[in-house]
């Protein structure tokens, strides 16, 4: 931490505006580097005001987003093993991952089509098969799945707390509960206000989740990226049937919508989110609702699903959170520079499907920033495609 005496008008190498899951990761990956890195965040990471809220992620390799994601995929889990090796707490535990739904979604049919591009080990499973390994299993959108038996979960705050330590070990900084008021754009330097400081940076990541739009914006760049409130839940279960132990976790694809889920950890309860949503979902950082519960649909969509898939799980409401996703019109993430500004660089776009490219989401920001390059493909994250602007 530092004292905010010693930082007005202090020169950094690398501000990152945003310390959230990316932007702690890059923090880390700069900072090994030997970087001067400044990391700013309007809360103190981690917490429940971003995406990267919450205990657990899922992690595939397998992915039906498209198949440019799985070198990426494979390339974070090599690399959260290695964050595994400088902490005690549990960074990854492998439970397994099991895609189910009904035959003929695309997404599932993707992600078959990823792993045998890739040559992954996954099991397709006939509706027989899975009730037959997961009883707790039903539903007439059980048509077909498909089975990762290396996937499994992230323990998020573990992770990013472990982030957090190691960045300021190898010297880097961070400001808790600071917003960050402006950016401003001058020749080769950036400047960075808050409420009480001001800094100059050779180069700044823009990694601040919900905020970027509007960001983004004072810098003369009107994307869409459109944050929008979902809910998460954790429920009561039969712990013989649903335990960490005994199932996986899962990505449902149904007529109820698309789910995803993290079987009982440590007799926590079956952990639910919905990922699609609706327009009016849409919301405003500040003028989130923030408490589960406040519409009905909070918990009740999510009980809808496993009512038809998984009644086992359907027990008593353990905890219930409002979260808030960001995401591009494609689900695409955005990893580039700034059109106009070529020592500003922007992350965003990851809610729902990204926590599990973390690592490799700060190697690639780190490469861009000092080498001006990456080897990574990340052709699909341009900021000047035409998704983000129609």
């Amino acid at each position: 931490m530092s004292d905010r005496g010693d930082l007005i008008n202090k020169h950094y190498d690398v501000v990152i505006v945003g310390a959230g899951s990316m932007g702690l990761s890059a923090g880390y990956y700069l900072s090994q580097k030997d970087r001067d890195v400044l990391m700013i965040d309007a809360n103190d990471p981690p917490h429940s005001y971003g995406s990267h809220g919450g205990d657990t992620r899922l992690i595939r390799h397998a992915v039906g987003e498209g198949p440019q994601y799985i070198p990426l995929a494979l390339r974070s889990q090599e690399m959260w093993d290695e964050l595994q090796t400088l902490t005690d707490d549990e960074i990854f535990r492998q439970i397994g991952i099991l895609n189910f739904g009904y035959k003929g979604s695309e997404f599932l049919e993707r992600t078959i089509d990823g792993a045998e591009k890739y040559d992954l080990d996954i099991e397709t499973l006939s509706v027989e098969e899975m009730q037959e390994r997961w009883p707790g299993l039903h539903g007439e959108d059980l048509e077909i799945g498909y089975y990762e038996k290396k996937g499994g979960v992230i323990m998020g705050e573990n992770a990013l707390r472990t982030y957090r330590r190691l960045a300021l070990s190898n010297g880097a900084e961070l400001l808790v509960d600071t917003p960050v008021k402006s950016i401003r754009p001058e020749g080769q330097q950036v400047h960075v206000e808050t409420g009480n400081d001001s800094f100059k940076a050779d180069k700044l990541i823009l990694s601040s989740g919900a905020y970027n739009g509007r960001m983004l914006k004072d810098l003369g760049m009107d994307l869409k990226i459109q944050p929008s409130r979902r809910t998460i839940a954790w429920f009561e279960v039969d712990e013989e049937l649903y335990s960490s132990e005994h199932f996986p976790g899962f990505i449902g694809r149904s007529r109820y919508g698309s789910y995803y889920g993290f079987s009982s950890i440590d007799g926590t309860g079956v952990k639910i989110g919905r990922y699609d949503g609706s327009d009016e979902d849409d919301t405003d950082p500040e003028g989130m609702d923030r408490n589960f519960g406040s519409f009905e649909k909070d918990e009740a969509y999510l009980r809808d699903f496993l009512n038809a898939h998984m009644r086992g799980a359907n027990g008593k409401l353990n905890k219930g959170l409002a979260c808030i996703f960001t995401n591009t019109p494609d689900e695409d993430f955005i990893i580039d520079q700034h059109t106009e500004h070529d020592n500003i660089y922007v992350a965003g776009g990851f809610s729902g499907h990204g926590f599990k490219y973390v690592p490799v989401v700060g190697e690639i920001l780190t490469d861009l920033v000092t080498k001006g390059k990456t080897e990574h493909d990340i052709s699909s994250f341009s900021i000047t495609r035409d998704e983000l602007y129609e």
